[in-house]
C-alpha cells in the first residue's frame, strides 16, 4: 500500500511564464497612454481640421494647470454586432473626472468626437453617471464638454437608457450644484435635454449646434429648407429660442467665460458664493450716475452703465445677454461678496416686461434663490409690453413665472426705483410688498398704477371731452395727477419705500444693506415643492 506524504507538494504544471512587475508596469503605461492619446493622431488631425480640440485640450484650458485626475480611463464598451466588437477604444468616447478651477474642486465630462462620432454608448453613458454621482455626493460643480452625435445607434435602447440616467441626475442635482454644459460640437435629439435641463449652457458659435430634429427630417416633415446652423447653431439659442446663455467664436475664449462664472457661484446649496478680493471703496460716490440716467422718464439709457459704474471695478458677468435684451440679468460683486443684478434696460423696448423678458428674469432669479446669491433688483419700468400677440402667448402665465420667482425667494433682496415703476410690473420688479427686504428710489422716481398722462386720461376723461379746451385742460389734470400721486415720496411716506437715496449714494447704500443681510434666513412653509407658473 502506497502512503502519501501530505507535506510534499505535487510539482506545479507547465504553464505560460507569470509577467514581472516591471511587465506588469511596462503593459499598463502602455495601455493608459494609448488611453490619453484617443483613437490616434488622424483622427487628432480631423478633430482641429473642423476647428475643434480634443477633450484633454479643452479640460487643460478649463481646469488648474496639472489638476486633472481621470476615472475609468481604461473602460470599453461590450457590445457585439454591426463590428462593434472589433472597435473597442479606451475610455469609450468620453473622458470624466475632476480637477480644480481657482483651487476649488469640479467635476467634469468631455465627448470625443474622435469616437465613433462622440455617441452615447452604455459604457460611455456609465462613466458620466459615475462622475455626476460623485459631483452630487461631494457637493461640487458638475461641467459638461458636449461635443457627440446622440445615442449610439448600435447599441440600440441601451444608449438611450443612458440619457435617461444623465436626465434624471440632471434632476436631482438642479439646486444642489451648479450644472454647466458647454457645447462644442453636435448635440442632437433627446442628447440635447441634459443642456436644457441644467443652469447655463454656454456654445462655440462655429462647430455647435443643438436641436430636436436635424435638418432632413424638417425638410422631410414640413418642406422647410435650412441648414444646421440656421436651426440650431449658438446665435439662434443665443438670440432667439433663449437655450444658450452665452455664444463664443473659440472654444479658449468660452472656457476661460466658465472659469469666471464658476469664480463667482458657490461649490454648492449649501454654501455662500466665495468672497473676493477688491480694492474698489465700498462708500466710492457714483457722480458718474447723475450723467448717465437722464431725468426725463420717457429718455433712454444704458443699464448696464449703472451697474458697471455701482459694482466692484467696473467688473460684471451679464448671462442671456442677446436674449430678451430689455432685461439684464448679471453676476457682480459689492465689496467682494457675489450679487445677481436684474435690470430693467430702458435701451430696448424702452425696459418694458414681455414674455421672453419674464421667463429671463424669473430663470436668473430662481437660480441666484438657490445658490444663496443675494439679488439687487434696479427699476425702472413703463409695464408689461400690450399686444394681442402677447396676450394670446400667454403674457399672463409668463409674467406670473417672475413674479412667483421673486415671492418665493429667500436670499436676500434690494430693489432700487431709478425712475419710473408702473402698474403690475412694479409690483413684480421686487417691490417692497412681495418681500424685498430693502426698497430704495432715487428722487426722480415715479411709482404709480400708470402714467400720469394715461391716468387723467382715464379719470378725466369725460370732464376733458366737454372742455372748451380740452388740451390745456388735460395738461392742468396730468400736472395735478402727478403733485397728488406721484411726486418722488409718495411711496416712501405710506412706508413702501425704506428711503429716498441720492444718486451718488448708491454703491454705499447698496453695499451695507447687502452686508446687514447677509446672516439672513428666510423660513419657507412646510411643503414637497410649489407649483410655478408655465
Amino acid at each position: 500500500m502506497t502512503t502519501i506524504d501530505p507535506h510534499v507538494g505535487a510539482r506545479p504544471a507547465a504553464g505560460p511564464a507569470v509577467p514581472t512587475t516591471p511587465e506588469r508596469l511596462l503593459e499598463l503605461a502602455r495601455a493608459k497612454e494609448a488611453a490619453r492619446g484617443g483613437p490616434g493622431s488622424a483622427a487628432t488631425a480631423r478633430q482641429h481640421a473642423r476647428g475643434k480640440l480634443t477633450p484633454q485640450e479643452r479640460i487643460g484650458l478649463l481646469l488648474d494647470k496639472d489638476s486633472f485626475v481621470e476615472i475609468e480611463p481604461l473602460r470599453r464598451h461590450r457590445a457585439a454586432g454591426f463590428g462593434m466588437e472589433d472597435n473597442r477604444p479606451h475610455g469609450d468616447g468620453v473622458v470624466t473626472g475632476w480637477g480644480t478651477v481657482d483651487g476649488r474642486t469640479v467635476f467634469v465630462y468631455a465627448h470625443d468626437f474622435r469616437a465613433f462620432g462622440g455617441a452615447l454608448g452604455e459604457a460611455h453613458a456609465a462613466k458620466i453617471h459615475k462622475v455626476m454621482d460623485m459631483a452630487l455626493a461631494t457637493g461640487a460643480p458638475l461641467v459638461s464638454l458636449n461635443d457627440g452625435a446622440g445615442a449610439r445607434i448600435q447599441e440600440g435602447v441601451s444608449a438611450l437608457a443612458g440619457y435617461g440616467g444623465i436626465f434624471r441626475r440632471n434632476t436631482r442635482g438642479s439646486g444642489v450644484i451648479p450644472q454647466i454644459s458647454v457645447m462644442l460640437g453636435p448635440c442632437a435629439g433627446g442628447a440635447s435635454y441634459s443642456p436644457a435641463l441644467t443652469d447655463f449652457v454656454f456654445m462655440s458659435r462655429q462647430t455647435s449646434q443643438m436641436f430636436i430634429t436635424g435638418p432632413e427630417v424638417v425638410q422631410a416633415v414640413t418642406g422647410e429648407e435650412v441648414d444646421r446652423q440656421a436651426l440650431g447653431g449658438a446665435d439662434v439659442h443665443a438670440r432667439t429660442s433663449g437655450v444658450c446663455h452665452a455664444a463664443y467664436d473659440d472654444e479658449e475664449t468660452c472656457l476661460a467665460d466658465v472659469r469666471y462664472l464658476l469664480s463667482l457661484l458657490p461649490a454648492n446649496n449649501r454654501e455662500l458664493p466665495p468672497s473676493g478680493v477688491t480694492t474698489d471703496p465700498v462708500d466710492r460716490s457714483n457722480d458718474r450716475l447723475l450723467e448717465v440716467v437722464p431725468a426725463a422718464p420717457g429718455s433712454s439709457y444704458d443699464v448696464r452703465a449703472v451697474i458697471e459704474e455701482i459694482v466692484d471695478d467696473g467688473d460684471f458677468l451679464e448671462v442671456h445677454a442677446e436674449f430678451a435684451p430689455n432685461v439684464v440679468c448679471a453676476l457682480a460683486r459689492f465689496g467682494g461678496e457675489v450679487a445677481g443684478v436684474v435690470a430693467n434696460q430702458p435701451l430696448h423696448l424702452a425696459g418694458v416686461l414681455d414674455i421672453d423678458a419674464s421667463d429671463k428674469a424669473a430663470r436668473f432669479v430662481q437660480f441666484c434663490d438657490a445658490f444663496n446669491i443675494p439679488l439687487v433688483t434696479l427699476v425702472d419700468v413703463p409695464g408689461f409690453l400690450p399686444g394681442v400677440a402677447q396676450e394670446h402667448d400667454g403674457i399672463i402665465r409668463h409674467g406670473a413665472k417672475l413674479l412667483y420667482a421673486y415671492c418665493d425667494a429667500t436670499v436676500p433682496r434690494i430693489s432700487l426705483v431709478l425712475r419710473k415703476a408702473y402698474g403690475g410690473a412694479y409690483i413684480v420688479m421686487d417691490s417692497r410688498s412681495i418681500g424685498a427686504d430693502i426698497a430704495l428710489a432715487w428722487p426722480g422716481n415715479e411709482i404709480a398704477v400708470m402714467g400720469a398722462e394715461a391716468a387723467a386720461n382715464v379719470i378725466f376723461r369725460k370732464e376733458i371731452a366737454c372742455a372748451d379746451d380740452p388740451d390745456a385742460l388735460r395738461e392742468r389734470r396730468i400736472k395735478e395727477y402727478q403733485a397728488a400721486l406721484m411726486h418722488p415720496y409718495y411711496a416712501a411716506e405710506r412706508g413702501l419705500v425704506d428711503d429716498v437715496v441720492d444718486p451718488r449714494d448708491t454703491r454705499r447704500v447698496i453695499a451695507g444693506s447687502l452686508a446687514m443681510l447677509r446672516t439672513k434666513h428666510g423660513e419657507q412653509p412646510s411643503r414637497k415643492h410649489g407649483n410655478p407658473p408655465h
